[in-house]
């Protein structure tokens, strides 16, 4: 992800940790996401514990959809 696409969530992050929280809790997964922020690599995204793919894909999707987001640039979701 482009440095000004993580910057832009960045700044909205308390926001959007609570928007996924709540679309994660709608369809009964038991992850929540802890925290947002960016290094040089992109934007990190922390979970309070491990999670599968499906549960990472709901968070991928819920970026991706943002409005100002450029969704070309997000990477598929995985673990490190």
């Amino acid at each position: 992800m482009k440095l000004i696409n993580a910057n832009k969530i960045i700044a909205k992050a308390t926001a959007h940790i609570s928007n996924i929280n709540r679309l994660l809790k709608r369809v009964k997964f038991e992850i929540s996401v802890d925290f947002i922020w960016s290094d040089n690599k992109g934007l990190l995204i922390t979970i309070n514990k491990v999670a599968i793919t499906s549960d990472l894909n709901i968070i991928k999707k819920y970026i991706k959809n943002l409005n100002n987001i450029y969704s070309n640039n997000i990477m598929s979701s995985r673990l490190s």
